[in-house]
């Protein structure tokens, strides 16, 4: 799939979010990332150095956020970040999570 070569597609409503099975092909190239139990976001956490690490790498999830038109749910506790994902538009998932979370573990690398 190689998703962190992918762009994000603008999604306004009227489509069908993944289901959980096409989810889990997905997740697959999404590293470390694990889904909810009804299949309707995914989430990752992220231990830094510290505070100020922390939101260092906050700010460059927020790039890849504006260049992609997708943001990610971000809570920041101290040095640990946990980002989730999900298009809101439609109530679930789609590729466009998939794709930013791929993104976001391509800077952590």
């Amino acid at each position: 799939m190689d998703l962190v070569n992918k762009k994000c597609v603008p999604c306004e409503g009227g489509t069908k979010p993944m289901t959980k099975e096409e989810s889990q092909k997905y997740i697959a190239e999404a590293l470390g990332w694990n889904m909810t139990e009804d299949g309707k976001e995914i989430f990752k956490e992220f231990i830094r150095a510290d505070f100020s690490d922390a939101m260092k790498f906050v700010n460059k999830i927020a790039v890849i956020a504006e260049e992609e038109g997708h943001h990610p749910d971000i809570h920041i506790f101290y040095n640990k970040v946990r980002i989730e994902l999900s298009t809101h538009a439609i109530g679930g998932l789609s590729e466009n999570d998939f794709i930013v979370a791929a993104k976001i573990n391509a800077i952590e690398k």
